[in-house]
């Protein structure tokens, strides 16, 4: 397996797929752009292993997946795309807002 393919975590999401976590995505981009979710990698396969809430992105093939008081935050977000086989976890955020009242 190429280096840029390691895996830096697998989970099993609530559907039964499987997603992974590349490892230069972890390191190259959610903990670059994050630094406050460094530190936090199980939190966030936690929260693609059950998320409290989920619902559709406004891009296809992508679901935000987020869980309540994981990581350093009220809210972990972990967007999943499924346009590649795994699933991937493709970024994460925090956030303090309730994802179930940011809809107008």
């Amino acid at each position: 397996m190429p280096t840029d393919d390691q895996h830096a975590a697998t989970v099993i999401e609530p559907s039964g797929r499987e997603v992974v976590l590349l490892a230069r995505i972890w390191d190259n981009k959610i903990a670059h752009d994050h630094p406050e979710l460094t530190g936090h990698l199980d939190a966030l396969i936690e929260t693609g292993a059950k998320p409290d809430h989920l619902e559709p992105d406004t891009l296809p093939n992508r679901t935000p997946f987020n869980r309540r008081n994981a990581g350093p935050s009220r809210w972990l977000m972990a967007v999943v795309s499924h346009e590649q086989q795994p699933a991937r976890i493709i970024t994460a955020l925090t956030n303090q807002n309730d994802p179930n009242q940011s809809k107008p």
